[in-house]
């Protein structure tokens, strides 16, 4: 390191920048937390834990923290099973097409998220062509309203997510599935094994850790939906869509009175919530690590 002292200098504009826009704002939340302060001021006045009591009693934060569990119960199992149907599937050598599908899988993911959400209240529009094709194909009577209908606007925020992200989790999946050695496929079939035996005996077994893994992964990104809800719905209508980081962004900056020290308790409670995933993604990949060993 002290030879190569000058190949750090490199490193020191990330370093800065993490520091001030990462560091610096996770710390500094943790301190307005305890604080009630709309953001004008200087200085906020030190209020201890009353913003977290009355955090405890607001029904928008619980709504909106049910409504990012519901995300998570609905949308990862979805985006998990559905990309391990395609891997088993784009994994096959006699499947036509499978590089070009693999690609047109993947491409959402290198979209911005804020780009999908606009055009997706498009494609969603009542006048939208998915409304279009539902009509003309006698399916519905008459569009329905998919982001403006409290009863509708949350499942299709997860079905865009689930759109968007499933080419990363087909990844991960694709890649499982090549440690899997051909010799048990065989071994399988000249016992006389068909296509659903071969996977219940053989895949199955084999990728369950990866499950955790890539189930643990999933679940840290169905909490981070911050762009496609607020291009898409911007957490309505009537606050059905809001999950906790459009909550946190609406009190902070939307609101008529900025409430940031109130918004950074909901961030505390919230960054707690996404460190238990973190130490459970980490100890699943420790599971996992000592299961394929």
């Amino acid at each position: 390191m002290r030879d190569d002292w000058w190949i750090y200098l490199f490193l020191l504009p990330t370093v800065v920048g993490y520091g001030l826009y990462t560091v610096y704002p996770l710390v500094a939340s943790w301190w307005y937390a305890f604080l009630d302060w709309p953001g004008f001021a200087d200085v906020g006045t030190f209020i201890g834990f009353a913003n977290f009591e009355l955090l405890w009693a607001d029904d928008l934060f619980w709504n909106s923290f049910r409504n990012s569990l519901v995300f998570l119960a609905i949308a990862v199992p979805l985006r998990v099973g559905l990309a391990l149907l395609l891997a088993i599937v784009l994994n096959r050598r006699s499947t036509p097409f499978r590089g070009l599908f693999r690609t047109l899988l993947f491409l959402p993911v290198v979209t911005t998220g804020a780009i999908v959400g606009v055009v997706f209240t498009l494609i969603l529009d009542a006048g939208g062509p998915v409304n279009l094709a539902l009509v003309k194909s006698a399916l519905v009577d008459s569009p329905v309203d998919f982001l403006g209908s409290s009863g509708m606007s949350l499942y299709s925020v997860i079905g865009v997510w689930v759109w968007k992200w499933l080419g990363i989790t087909l990844i991960y999946w694709l890649a499982a599935l090549q440690t899997i050695p051909n010799e048990l496929y065989e071994a399988a079939r000249i016992d006389g094994a068909g296509n659903w035996k071969e996977f219940r005996y053989v895949t199955l077994p084999l990728l369950l850790p990866f499950l955790v893994v890539i189930t643990l992964i999933d679940m840290v990104g169905a909490l981070n939906v911050f762009d496609l809800v607020m291009t898409l719905t911007g957490g309505g209508p009537a606050f059905s869509s809001e999950v906790v980081e459009v909550y946190i962004y609406r009190t902070a900056f939307g609101a008529t009175v900025p409430q940031l020290g109130y918004a950074s308790a909901a961030a505390v409670l919230f960054g707690l919530l996404t460190m238990a995933l973190a130490i459970a993604q980490a100890l699943g990949i420790r599971a996992a690590r000592r299961a394929m060993a």
